[in-house]
């Protein structure tokens, strides 16, 4: 019985090596070695029981939980260079002993939550090589407290998670290097006690915030692990912030100044320290005063110069900092706008710009021009709400009788989108301002405020909705009489109208009809000029092949051989023919007569006009008889 069980036993262990893979039991450990199979997947017959599995060099492209379920003795997963795009969620989730994942030379482009969830163990993570331009804050979180290497080289990350990496207490070994970092949070390795080697070379770093971790690289005796720091290829600027870095005085790396311009491509460490200089803040504009009305966005502007580049605060009227809420906002660049103005919004600003050189401040004038309230407003404390104050002002101007016996505010010269308005003389005693036009539609209820000068009696409304009922008021605003005073304003009139239905557009005709009007157009006038140049041609020609008189023949003599010439007979001379009756009131003269051929020309086509059928009447002048003279004024 005992050859057939050990020949069952050695026929089950060979099937469970997958076809194209060489599997290998050493001692007690199997590995199964599948790299430069040409795998599209991970073999689904793999063996359960395998401690090492190498997948290199294949062209595997997603990764999921049936790929290592049940694979808990797995303790190194080789996967480098497939064309990996995508990693499932937990589908490392039964890879307990983990302890090495190689993923680099890969085309991952991101890594979520759960894409390496389950190796509770790892210790060696590389991702070197591959698309990364994102890693979820939460990614590492399984192994922060075993994992003693991670490899993030040769990727896109601008941000990693920073807050991971620095609550790894066993970590020895951090390749960032080849990314496009270009911020380095304070304090990010400060609880990294065990790191040996951080590699930040060819990022985009320009400064480096200090950093006790960094001290260790010239003192060995402040840790048992000396840090080995790399981060050349780094855009320096080399100002006051990095006087920090100089003083630990490295000779041996190659670091180099990208800026300032008096200071670039020098050695990073051959730059004397008193060259390492900032410029204090230096405010260069700001806005100085402001005016806005009560419920419209005020914005203040304020920029600075200095180097390194300010840090921009703003401080209100009731001296606290302003920040950023559901109604204010300060951005970086010196900007802070106020979304909504009220009454206690005005007052005066500060501007504050900050570097380690210094600091620099302005101020800043804000007023807040209040807005007419009536008492019945449909808004808390009586106040009106946006849409209904031009209403309300109305109403409460009416109920009081501060509005003239005749209407002082007048709306003409309607149209669908725009209106004329116009006051009269009823105007307040007191100094006015400015004046303000509210008005809203039926169509839509935002109240929509305009500002006029003083001078000014009429001013025109565009790009009103056609077809809609308007109420509108006008109201005057007079300065306040002290400084702690708010603006006075008084109503002056209000009107209703309404703007005309839309008209249809009258579409222009399209190209192609234009384009073809115009084509038959040239066209026509073309044919039209060739044929009156053609009839101008034949009517030249056979006038002048007409015209010519019949050959004299005389003195004709043959050509002999050389015998006698003939005697030529003797012809009497020939009277000339009788030169026929002009009947022509206009005589050219004798050189052509009357029938030269402008004249001919033009009693042919005297005589063409008056043709029924465009022929030519027999009629010329009288005495005409067979001669080649009639025939000439008579064919045309």
């Amino acid at each position: 019985m005992a050859p057939p069980l050990l020949l069952l036993l050695l026929a089950s262990g060979a099937a469970a090596c997958p076809l194209p893979c060489v599997c290998q039991n050493l001692s007690e450990s199997l590995s199964t070695l599948c790299a430069h199979r040409g795998l599209l997947f991970v073999p689904p017959n793999v063996d359960r029981r395998t401690v090492e599995l190498r997948l290199a060099d294949n062209f595997i492209q997603a990764l999921g939980p049936p790929d290592f379920r049940n694979m808990t003795g797995l303790v190194d997963l080789t996967l480098s260079r497939n064309a990996i795009t995508r990693i499932g969620a937990r589908a490392f989730g039964d890879l307990e002993s983990l302890r090495s994942l190689h993923l680099d030379g890969n085309r991952l482009v991101e890594l979520g939550t759960g894409s390496l969830r389950g190796p509770v163990n790892l210790q060696h993570l590389i991702l070197s090589g591959n698309q990364l331009g994102r890693i979820a804050p939460g990614a590492f979180d399984d192994f922060l407290d075993s994992l003693e290497d991670l490899d993030l080289s040769y990727n896109n990350l601008r941000q990693v998670p920073w807050a991971g990496i620095g609550a790894m207490p066993a970590l020895h070994t951090l390749n960032l290097d080849h990314n496009v970092i270009d911020v380095l949070p304070p304090g990010a390795f400060a609880q990294l006690s065990q790191l040996s080697r951080l590699d930040l070379t060819s990022n985009r770093l320009a400064t480096l915030a200090p950093d006790p971790l960094f001290s260790r690289g010239r003192d060995s005796e402040a840790s048992p692990a000396p840090l080995v720091l790399s981060f050349s290829g780094n855009p320096l600027h080399c100002n006051c912030e990095l006087l920090w870095l100089r003083r630990l005085a490295r000779p041996d790396d190659l670091e180099t100044c990208a800026s300032p311009p008096g200071l670039a491509g020098r050695y990073f460490w051959a730059v004397p320290e008193g060259e390492f200089s900032c410029e204090p803040p230096l405010i260069a504009r700001h806005t100085q005063r402001l005016w806005v009305l009560e419920g419209q966005r005020a914005t203040l502007r304020c920029r600075a110069l200095g180097d390194p580049a300010p840090t921009m605060h703003w401080v209100g009227p009731d001296d606290r900092l302003v920040g950023n809420s559901s109604r204010t906002w300060a951005f970086p660049n010196g900007t802070l706008e106020i979304g909504v103005t009220g009454s206690g919004d005005a007052g005066d600003y500060t501007c504050i710009a900050t570097n380690p050189a210094g600091e620099s401040t302005a101020h800043v004038e804000l007023r807040v021009l209040a807005l007419p309230h009536g008492g019945n407003g449909s808004a808390e404390g009586g106040r009106p709400g946006p849409s209904d104050i031009a209403a309300s002002a109305r109403t409460a101007a009416e109920g009081e009788g501060t509005l003239e016996t005749e209407p002082t505010v007048q709306v003409t010269e309607v149209t669908a989108t725009s209106g004329l308005v116009s006051w009269g003389p009823g105007r307040p005693a007191d100094p006015v301002w400015m004046f303000q036009i509210q008005y809203n539609s039926s169509e839509d209820e935002t109240l929509i405020y305009r500002i006029i000068p003083a001078s000014s009696h009429h001013f025109l409304l565009k790009h009103l909705i056609p077809g809609a009922d308007y109420d509108l008021c006008l109201l005057a605003l007079s300065p306040a009489a002290g400084p702690s005073d708010l603006t006075s304003t008084k109503l002056l009139g209000c009107a209703h109208f309404s703007t005309l239905p839309a008209m249809p557009l009258c579409h222009a005709p399209q190209a192609h009809m234009l384009g073809g009007t115009l084509t038959v157009a040239v066209g026509g006038v073309l044919v039209a000029a060739l044929l009156v140049f053609t009839v101008a041609l034949l009517v030249r020609g056979r006038g002048a092949g007409n015209g010519r008189l019949p050959l004299k023949l005389s003195h004709v003599q043959s050509q002999t051989n050389g015998g006698p010439s003939p005697t030529p007979k003797t012809h009497p001379p020939r009277s000339p023919p009788p030169r026929p009756q002009r009947s022509c009131s206009l005589d050219l003269g004798d050189t052509g007569g009357c029938y030269g051929y402008a004249r001919r020309l033009g009693g042919a086509w005297a005589r063409r006009s008056h043709s029924v059928h465009g022929g030519l009447f027999g009629a010329g002048c009288q005495g005409m008889g067979g001669s080649a003279e009639r025939l000439e004024e008579s064919v045309v």
